[in-house]
Parts: C-alpha cells; structure tokens; sequence
C-alpha cells in the first residue's frame, strides 16, 4: 500500500488555520474585528470547493497524486501572501454597502480572492483521502490535529512576531510541506523537494512593507494622522491588538468626552492612543499640579465623585489612565485600575512614565486582567466601579460594533459589580449619546433587569442618568438615592449645563433643558423601562435595546428589520448613520456564502454525482449498491451545520472565559481539533457503525457543558490565564472527541461502497459549514448561543437518522 503524506498533510492544515486566523488579526486592523466570521466563512469554502474541484480530476489525482499534491501546497503558500496583496488593493467599505452598488461586488472579490489559499489546502487533504482508501481515519486525524496546533501556534508567534512577519512565515511554510509531501510520497528525484525549500525562502524575502495592513481610511487613527504634523510615535503589537500612541505637535489633540460645553478649561497637551486603529484614549501630560486637571470635572463621568467622599475606586478598562487622573483629581483614597492589553501598561510604565507623571505606579495599583476576571475574582468592596469609555464613537454610532460581544454591558456584568460595592457605593457607566438613543436606554434596561434580578424590589430608587451634548453617565446605587444625593446631581448639571435623563421622581420638564433636542426621550424611555408596559415598550422601540445578557451578549446589536424601510427613505436626509453596519454586512456576507456554495461546490458535484450514478447504472449488477445521494446529502449536510454551530458557539462564549476574541478563537479551535482528531483516529478501530451511539455521547456532554458553563465562569474567571486555558480544554474534551467521529464514519461507509463520491461528500460538507459559520452569528444575535447548541444537538440527530 502506498504511504499518505500524513506530515505534509498536517503541516498544510496547521499553516491553513494558522492563516484564517492571522487574516482575523489582519482584520481587525484593517476593518473591525468582527469580520473573522467572514474569514471563516471564507476559509471553509476554499475547503469545500476543492472538493468540487476534484470530483471532475479523480483519475488525474490517482495518476499524478505527488505532483499536483505538492503543486497545490506551494500553492497554498505563494496565494496566502499574493492573494492577500490583491485583496488589499480591493476598495471595499462596509460603511458604504448599503448606498454604493459597486461596494456587495467588492465584498464578492475580496471573498474570491482570499478563498484560493484555501482552496489549495483544502484540495492537499481531499487528495490525500481520495488516493489513498481505507485509511481515511488516519488522513482526517492528522488533518484536524495539525489544524489544531496551527491555531494554537500562530496566537503563540503574534507574542514575538508581527503580524506581517507571521504571514511570510506561513507563505513559507505551505512551501516546506510541499517539500515535504513530495519526500513522504517517494518520489525517485530529489532534485523537487531542494527546488521547493529554495522557494519556502522566497516569501522571506520579500519587504514587509509590501503586506502592511492598509487601515480603513474610517478608523480613527487614520483620521488622527491626516492632522497636519501628526506621527506614530511608538507602536507595539500582539494578539491582543496593534497599540499605536500618535503625537500632534502643531495641532494639539484634546481628547475629553462630552466636556461640557461651558467649561472654562481644557485638557494639557496630550498623546492618542489607539488599539487596531480605534478606540482613542488620551495619555495626558501630567506635571504633578492638580489644577491642570480641572478639565476632568467638567464632563459627565465626573458625577459620582461629587456624591461620593475620598473614594475606593475601581476603573474597568482603565486604557491610558484617564479616568485614573479623574480618580486622583477628585481626592480618591486609593485606585485599582484593570486593563487588558500589557502593551497599553507597558508603554504607559516605559517610554511614557515621566511625562504622565505616574498614572501607573505612585497614583494608581494597575492590574493587567480581564474587567469581568478581576471583578469576579476580587474579594474587595469599593466606594466606586467606574466603567470607563473606551470605544470610539465613530465606530459606535455606525453600528460597526453591532457583532462583537461585550461582557461589560450584560445583565450578569451588571450584577458581578453591584456585589463588589460598599454600602451605598455606586456603578458608574459612560456611553456615547446617540439619537435617538440607543446605548443609554439598553444599558438602563440592563440595570433595571439587574436590580430585579438581584431582589431589588424598587429599581427605580437606585438609578440615576445624566447626559451631555456627547456623553450620558448612568448611576446604580448599591441602596436608595438620598435627597442629599439627589440635590448633589441636580447641582452638578445645572453648573455644567448637562440635562437631568432620570433620578428618583423626576418631573418630565426637568429634562432636555440645556443639550436641547426634539424630545426628552431619554426621560420617556427611562419612565416606559420602569413601568408595567416594559416589554411593550421594547418591542415598538425602533432600535433593538432589550438587555443584554452572558448568553446574548452583543450590546451594540440595535438593528430591528421592520425599521429598515423607514431607516432608507431618509436617505437623503441623513438617515443611514442610523443603520447598525455590521449586521447589513453580516448578511450579505451570508447570502454571497449561500450563492457562492451554491455555484462552485453544489452544482458541480450534483452534476458528477448523476454522471456517477448513470455510470453505475451500466456497470455489473454484482458491484454493491451505492449509498443513497440523498442520505448522503443529509447527513453530511447536518453534520456540517452542526459542526460549525456548536464551534462558533462555543468560541463567541468562551470569549468571556478567556478574556479576548482571538484567545477565544485560537483555544477553543484547538481543543476541537485536537481532541476531534483523537476521536477522528479511534474511529478507525471501530466495528460497526455507531452513529447513533456517537450522537448520543455528543448530546450528553454538549448538555454537561452549558450546565456547567455558568457555574464556571461565576467561580474561575479569576485563575491566571493557563489555568484558563486548561479548564476550558478539559471542559470541551469530551465533546470534541465524539464529534470527530461521525466524519470519518460517514466517510468510511460512502468510501466502502463509492469511492468517486469522497470528494462529493467532502464538499457537501463543505458547503454547510461555509454558510453554519455565518449563519451561527446571526442566530446567536437573535436566540442566543444556547439555542444555537440545541439547534446543532437536532441536526446531529437528523445525522443520525439519515446516515448512508
């Protein structure tokens, strides 16, 4: 029997999803992180089409097998860096999708473009699993685990290297297995693999210049730098994002949110900083005097300290130490300030200390943690839990954050922090203000609902919300606002011309008296929230504003279909900055995945699959009967959506648990690849065929982990991050390992009876986990991840049923 390219194969696979999920970073950068579910999508349908591809070459394949798998692996190598150059050079603009009409074609050239690297891996281990029959568990296994270590791996080598320099690496690696593959497959001249390691050293060579991400001319920072004079003044990066501090020297940045519009006073000079381009927090020049400070009085977050006296405070997202330099002016007796990113600290301690004057060390106890993490881990009380604004209001108010989950916002996050507060401490939350509102009312949602749900039996007492012309500040109280406090706030916005939204018996014309706008509609809003018609308020609000919550936990997801025609007939007045943009984006990212699976992996391979069936049709009666292509169709069509769901559910869940999206992402693809493969490989030495059985097992332990998953993140959330990580592998161990049976089941049983249809049926699946890895987002948007599971828990049943 000739011997699998099995270490070229896992090579291939490891550089393939080492790829997907640097082009994620790569995205982040370039656009909003968000978008990864594209890459995804767009990863699995290279992976499906190949076997579209293939189904029309199977002779082709068994006779020159070392050649063409050795060409489609440079070929993964050399596309990975080319196709991304091209792709760069497509002028796609999600913020333009919905008025200009070339924008959908841009988003299709961008798709077809990066989807070609894929394409050549996913034809490496098709080929492999055509050519060589009944060893189709081996090949599956080595696949997915080698997946596995590139996913793990790559996260790794973003630690010491950029992200331009990881993707030549990558080029070059697709080049090796190449290599590799032709010295496994035994080929007589060794004259090709010397000429593929001398082209592995081709993408090293080029100028890292060449594959810089070209930033979306909308983000911040790229609007920051057309300041005359402005400069990148020190960079770092990691898989937690690419920080970048800019300095204006001829124009001065002054960065204060929502500062009141009569203040007599302005910010000292000060640097931006930005992760991925967005999110500007200002690094203030601090020269020890208090009253260069002043500024931080005069806007909205600025209110608690005038309720409170020399306050413990705790800062959420603490960024560059504004909010700590806001602590310190208002006389705080202490500060612990919690923030994600190290390089944000690091730079902030190093390059940067003198001149802002110990923001971190002297003045404040920083910690480099996860917001929900450190809460929940804590056993600390504070006077006061600030939750500091850290994105961008450009960003925000397009609905550009309308799919990223944050764990800040939702109902539990709200409850974690009330716990965490002294007697009559409070929560203070800032929001942009958008109009009509939207972020405001959610959050206030989220409080009420949190209240409740803590035993509060009059929410209404313990809620206060002000707003500037930009800013809204929300109060939670852990008791009853007193009159002394009410008197305090009533104080503060007079002095700053900031309006009153809510306090506890508020009149209507108090508000909207200073920011004027059309109406009070943070005050009606406020009022409908805490009354009897709650839900049937939210239900005919225009914009998506139930709370949040752990399970549902896309904050900025605003968007509601039946308010898109009256959104786009105000077109021409302004109408669409009203659109949440990620969710339009979302979609058409799904309906081009649907057509493009559609077109290049289910018309081909139905057609070769009734030329396979009428070829049978002639041939002996003796030879056994194929499998049915229905059932064939169904079942890999289930386990394709299933897969997919239950992965994406799980990663877009564990990004609370392990405090960032690409952790998430890279952790949990490697658990389910890793123990996947381990399930992948004991199939092999299965008798019989226990579908059924394997579904069962993957019902049980998917139940065992949504049951056990709340429990987790309420008591282990504050264990180092490897500690984390562990948990998190060993939680999804079980799971993993019985879904990676029924591939390799389904596979084996249509090889065993025709083996012209692997490819057809790696396709198939293919083209459902293209559109499940799209489709998953969406669905968690509006039902929830849970739902999503049970959703995957039913097709693996239908799997099960319509096995071939």
């Amino acid at each position: 029997m000739a011997t699998a390219p099995l270490i070229a194969v896992a090579l291939v696979s490891a550089a393939a999803l080492a790829y997907e999920i640097l082009l994620m970073r790569l995205f982040s950068i370039i656009l909003w992180h968000h978008f990864a579910y594209m890459i995804i999508s767009l990863a699995l349908l290279g992976w499906g089409a190949s076997g579209a591809l293939l189904t029309l070459a199977q002779r082709a394949v068994q006779q020159h097998f070392a050649p063409l798998f050795c060409t489609a692996a440079a070929g993964f190598g050399l596309s990975a860096i080319g196709c991304f150059l091209l792709a760069q050079r497509v002028p796609f603009n999600p913020l333009e999708i919905l008025w200009d009409p070339r924008q959908p074609a841009y988003l299709l050239a961008v798709y077809l473009l990066l989807l070609v690297p894929f394409l050549c891996a996913g034809a490496c281990v098709c080929m492999a699993l055509s050519r060589f029959r009944g060893q189709v568990s081996r090949i599956y296994s080595v696949d997915i685990l080698g997946a596995g270590a590139g996913s793990l791996g790559i996260v790794a080598l973003l630690f010491v290297l950029s992200p331009t320099d990881a993707l030549q690496l990558i080029g070059a690696l697709g080049c090796v297995a190449a290599a590799v593959g032709w010295l496994e497959c035994g080929g007589h001249r060794r004259w090709p693999a010397f000429a593929l390691v001398a082209l592995a050293g081709v993408p090293l060579l080029l100028p890292s210049a060449w594959m810089a991400p070209a930033m979306s001319p909308y983000k911040e920072l790229s609007q920051t730098l057309r300041i005359p004079g402005a400069r990148v003044v020190a960079q770092r990066s990691s898989p937690l994002g690419l920080v970048s501090v800019v300095e204006s020297p001829r124009i001065p940045l002054r960065h204060a949110p929502g500062l009141s519009l009569t203040a007599t006073t302005e910010p000292p000079p000060q640097w931006g900083v930005f992760t991925d381009g967005e999110g500007l927090n200002a690094l203030t020049r601090f020269d020890g005097r208090r009253a260069s400070l002043a500024h931080l009085d005069q806007i909205s977050s600025a209110l608690p300290y005038h309720l409170l006296h020399r306050p413990h405070v705790l800062v959420l997202g603490s960024g560059a130490g504004a909010d700590v330099l806001q602590a310190h002016f208002h006389g705080a007796r202490r500060i612990d300030a919690v923030e994600l990113n190290p390089h944000v600290v690091e730079l902030v301690l190093g390059p940067f200390a003198d001149a802002s004057g110990g923001v971190y060390g002297p003045m404040a106890r920083v910690h480099v943690a996860e917001a929900r993490g450190f809460v929940a881990a804590s056993r600390d009380r504070y006077d006061l839990i600030q939750v500091a604004l850290l994105d961008s209001f450009s960003a925000s108010s397009a609905g550009l954050y309308a799919l990223a989950e944050n764990y800040l916002y939702t109902v539990e996050a709200l409850q974690d922090d009330l716990r965490h507060l002294q007697p009559g401490g409070l929560l203070a939350v800032t929001r942009w203000v958008t109009l009509p509102p939207r972020d405001a009312l959610k959050l206030f949602a989220a409080a009420v609902a949190a209240l409740e749900q803590s035993g509060v039996a009059d929410p209404a007492s313990r809620l206060a919300l002000i707003r500037s012309w930009k800013t809204s500040t929300l109060l939670v109280k852990n008791g009853a606002f007193t009159s002394e406090d009410i008197a305090a706030i009533k104080s503060f916005c007079v002095a700053r011309s900031f309006d009153l939204a809510f306090y506890p018996g508020i009149r209507r014309e108090e508000a909207n008296r200073f920011n004027v706008v059309e109406g009070p509609d943070l005050f009606d809003g406020a009022q409908a929230l805490l009354g009897p018609a709650r839900d049937e308020f939210m239900a005919r609000y225009k914009f998506h504003i139930e709370p949040a919550t752990d399970d549902r936990p896309h904050f900025f997801h605003f968007f509601k279909w039946r308010s898109l025609p009256e959104l786009l007939s105000l077109k021409g007045r302004g109408g669409l900055p009203l659109l949440e943009w990620g969710y339009p984006v979302l979609v058409a990212t799904l309906v081009q995945a649907a057509l493009a699976s559609l077109l290049l992996i289910g018309l081909p391979l139905a057609w070769v699959a009734r030329s396979g069936a009428r070829q049978r049709e002639g041939a002996s009666r003796t030879m056994p009967a194929a499998p049915s292509r229905g059932r064939v169709l169904a079942y890999f069509l289930a386990i394709g959506f299933g897969f997919m769901f239950i992965e994406i559910a799980f990663i877009q869940k564990f990004v609370l648990f392990l405090s960032h999206p690409l952790y998430a992402i890279a952790v949990v693809l490697f658990a389910f690849l890793l123990f996947a493969g381990i399930g992948s490989r004991v199939t092999g030495r299965l008798k019989g065929y226990p579908v059924a059985a394997v579904v069962g097992a993957i019902a049980v332990s998917a139940t065992l982990c949504l049951l056990l998953l709340p429990w987790l993140f309420q008591h282990a959330m504050g264990l180092p991050d490897a500690a984390r990580i562990l948990i998190a592998a060993a939680l999804i161990a079980p799971l993993a390992f019985f879904m990676g049976m029924p591939f390799p089941l389904g596979l084996t049983r249509v090889e065993a009876a025709d083996a012209r249809l692997v490819p057809w049926a790696w396709g198939i699946n293919g083209c459902a986990s293209v559109t499940a890895a799209v489709l998953a987002t969406l669905l968690a948007i509006h039902i929830g991840f849970t739902a999503v599971v049970v959703a995957a828990l039913v097709l693996y049943g239908v799997a099960a049923m319509s096995r071939p």
